[in-house]
This record gives structure tokens, sequence and C-alpha cells, in this order.
């Protein structure tokens, strides 16, 4: 028997989470998220069935069952930490926010055309292999549903991202506050748009969204919206 590899997502947003158990009033897509457009470039929500990807503690997930009238929205992440304080914060919003603790890809494949909408905020999209993950969320979508995800321009720190599809490891921590590394997929724009055009997806857009400041934790957004043919 083989043991269950850390929860290498222990320790992030709780500090927050302790502070602030609010619904959010607002929708972000940049690194910093305090600038960049909002949730309005997901479309029209009313009544859709809506997928966040690697949804953390939930907060944006609760923000567009709160204020989108999505039929619903289902949070979907595969750390057993931030499933639990995802349940913890937003778990009364139910039966609109259904919180699942599952990897992104086995959720994908096992939901055929259950979505009209699927996102991620620096998510499941940046932590999963593209060539598994895009063609499962092309297969999750209605005919016509919409992708959109931000994921990072460049590498934390400035290094360039990646000419192929290739993973990075980045820094993560253990439960017991370890150091160790982690896959972080950081490609570059016209890697994305054609990964992307091989999974399926058409009317692949882009844009830069470009750090508010300076420092060593700052980086630029690349934002991506793609979606199914009709």
């Amino acid at each position: 028997m083989t043991s269950a590899p850390p929860d290498l997502w222990h320790h992030y947003g709780r500090l927050t989470a302790d502070a602030d158990r609010s619904v959010p009033t607002t929708f972000r897509w940049s690194w910093d998220q305090a600038s960049g457009p909002g949730p309005e470039i997901l479309g029209d929500l009313a009544g859709g069935s809506v997928g966040d990807l690697g949804a953390g503690a939930g907060r944006h997930a609760a923000y567009l069952a709160t204020h989108h009238g999505p039929a619903r929205v289902v949070a979907v992440d595969g750390s057993p930490a931030q499933y639990a304080m995802a349940t913890g914060l937003y778990s009364h919003l139910a039966p609109r926010l259904r919180i699942v603790r599952a990897d992104a890809v086995t959720h994908l494949r096992q939901s055929p055309h259950a979505y009209s909408v699927l996102y991620s905020v620096f998510g499941a999209v940046d932590f999963s292999d593209p060539y598994a993950l895009l063609p499962a969320a092309a297969q999750a979508l209605r005919p016509g549903g919409r992708l959109v995800f931000a994921t990072l321009a460049h590498y934390i720190g400035g290094r360039a991202a990646e000419s192929e599809v290739v993973p990075g490891d980045v820094s993560a921590k253990t439960p017991d506050g370890d150091a160790t590394t982690m896959p972080r997929w950081v490609l570059q724009e016209q890697v994305w748009t054609k990964t992307l055009d091989e999974a399926g997806f058409t009317e692949i857009g882009t844009q830069v969204l470009p750090a508010a400041g300076d420092g060593p934790r700052t980086a630029d957004t690349l934002l991506v919206t793609c979606s199914v043919p009709v």
C-alpha cells in the first residue's frame, strides 16, 4: 500500500480565509487581483452551468453563484485542504454552489457536455498537463461552450514562459512546512493557442494584463478565451 502524496496546497489561502469569510464583491483575472477585466468576459451566466477548475477556497465560484444567477457553479479542487476550506466558507450557498473534491481532469472526463462555461484563475489549467486537461475540458463543454483562463505570462521572478508544452518546477510547501517543488505549466501565448487548437477549441483570443507594480512576486497575466464549436 502506498501513502497519499502530501497536500502541497495545505497552507495556501489559510490566513485570508481566517480573516475574511465573506462572499467577495468583485471578480478579477489579474495576478494582483486588483486590475483588469471582470466576470463579463465569461458571457451571460444566467441559468447556465459553470465549472471553476482548481477553485481553491472557492471565492470566485462563490461570487458568481451569488451575483450572476447561474443554475449552478461547481467548484472543483483536488486538494483536501482547499476542499475543506471552501466547504467551511461557502457550503451555505448550496445548491447553487456545489463544492467538489476531485482531480480536474478526472472530473471533466466524467462530465461530458455538462457545462456551458469553464474557467480557471491560476488554477487547474496551470497545474495540469494541458494535453490531458484541454481535451477533457472540450468534451465537458456543451456545443458553443466557453473556456476562459488566467495564467502566468511568465514565471514569477521574470523568467520567460516556455516555448513548448513542458512544466517548470515552482516552489511549494508540504503540510509540515518543508520546502519542495511542484510542476506548473507557464507557456508562451502561441503555445497555448496551438495546444487549444489541437484540443478542438475555436475563437481563441489572448491578452496580456500587465502587473500593477514591481516586486519579486509580481507577474503579468495571460488571459485566454476560447470556445468549442456549435
